[in-house]
Order: C-alpha cells, then sequence, then structure tokens
C-alpha cells in the first residue's frame, strides 16, 4: 500500500504543475507531466527494491537507475525546444520536465515533503513570474524578407528606414531574386530587434513605401 500511496502521490504532484502548463497550452501538459512523474517514481522504487533484495553486495547501487532517469529526461527536453529564426521557445517546459522527474524520484524515495514542496515552488515559480513579465519590454526578435531593386540607395534607404523605427538588424544576407531575369534585383533577408515593440504593419507599411522596394515579408 506504501508504494501504491507514493505512485499516486506523484501522480498528483505531477498533475499539479502539469496543469500549469495546459492551462498555457504548452507542448508538455498535464498527461506528460503527470506520466513522466509517474514513471520517475516507479523507476526510483524499482531502484530501491532491487537494492533491497540484493543488500551487501558491492554491485548493488540504488542510484544507477535513477540517473538514468535524469540523462534520459533530456530527449524528452530536446523535443519540447523550438526554434523559430532568432526565437527559442519551450525552455521553460523542458525544465518542467526535469523537475517533474526530480520529483517522480523523491517521492519514490520516500522525500515526500522535499517532493511536495518543491511541486509548489515550481507552481508558483511559473504563475507569479509569468505575470512579471508584462511589468518589463522584452525586445522582439523579427526576420525579414524584401525583394528590392539592386542598387546602393535602395538598400541604404531600407537600411535608414529600420533605423528609424528603432529596429536593429542583427543579421543580413543578400542574394539574386530567383525570378528575376538579371541581377536588376536582389533579396534581403535579416535578423532583427525591435527594440521598441512598433507594430509589424508600421514597419512593413513604410518599408513598401521606398522607391525599388517590391515585397515584403516581416515575421
Amino acid at each position: 500500500m506504501v508504494l501504491l500511496g507514493r505512485l499516486a502521490l506523484s501522480c498528483i504532484l505531477g498533475g499539479l504543475i502539469g496543469y500549469e502548463r495546459e492551462s498555457k497550452s504548452k507542448s508538455a501538459g498535464l498527461r506528460t507531466n503527470m506520466l513522466v512523474c509517474i514513471g520517475s517514481c516507479l523507476i526510483m522504487i524499482l531502484s530501491t527494491e532491487i537494492y533491497s533484495t540484493v543488500e551487501g553486495k558491492t554491485n548493488a547501487d540504488p542510484a544507477r537507475l535513477a540517473a538514468q532517469v535524469v540523462s534520459g529526461i533530456g530527449f524528452l527536453g530536446a523535443g519540447a525546444i523550438m526554434k523559430e529564426g532568432l526565437n527559442v521557445t519551450g525552455l521553460t517546459t523542458a525544465a518542467c520536465l526535469w523537475v517533474v522527474a526530480g520529483v517522480g524520484l523523491s517521492v519514490g524515495a520516500g522525500y515526500y515533503i522535499s517532493a511536495f514542496f518543491t511541486s509548489v515552488l515550481v507552481f508558483l515559480v511559473l504563475e507569479v513570474f509569468a505575470k512579471l513579465d508584462s511589468f518589463h519590454k522584452i525586445d522582439k526578435k523579427l526576420t525579414a524578407k524584401i525583394i528590392i531593386k539592386n542598387n546602393s540607395t535602395a538598400v541604404q534607404e531600407v537600411y535608414d528606414t529600420l533605423k528609424l523605427h528603432n529596429i536593429k538588424i542583427c543579421q543580413i544576407k543578400m542574394k539574386n531574386a530567383e525570378h528575376a531575369h538579371d541581377d536588376s534585383q536582389v533579396v534581403v533577408e535579416m535578423e532583427l530587434i525591435n527594440t521598441k515593440n512598433i507594430r509589424e504593419v508600421e514597419v512593413t507599411h513604410a518599408l513598401y513605401a521606398l522607391d525599388g522596394v517590391e515585397t515584403v515579408e516581416l515575421t
């Protein structure tokens, strides 16, 4: 019954953190966190039970299976991390999975108080600090693809317009337009930082107003 209670508790604690992730529509939500916590708890129970049956042998180490959980959870964490241009998302979700695995191991080992308070702290960190994000400005990262005339004046006007709108250029690539029969047009691909959080539509309209700009894709 004690072992069943540990599994049930790990399910509840994993669900506490998973509920917060689910409410934010994250990739690893309620069920994922519950399963990770239950699985970690089961492996920890199995590890300690195996150790108790072979106690006294030099090769009996209850930490071996638990260590594999800590390293193996990285596969799930890597799957939750996504990169879109300059933006990286999913780091918090990946960290949650790692912590939830630790909670499950703690419950499986019988450290209920530490597991409970860890779950509460994680829940509070996710809820409270998420709200604090709205109190400070975060520079927005953008990617731009612009087709313009292949002359220095047109390119310079694009640079000046972005600077006027407080857009910082981090990286730039230029190549000939594929549909052009000559080198009269070029494609300018840029990675940008919107330091003043200017609306993207305003920047797009300003670029379209320039002489020589054919298309603008800003994401």
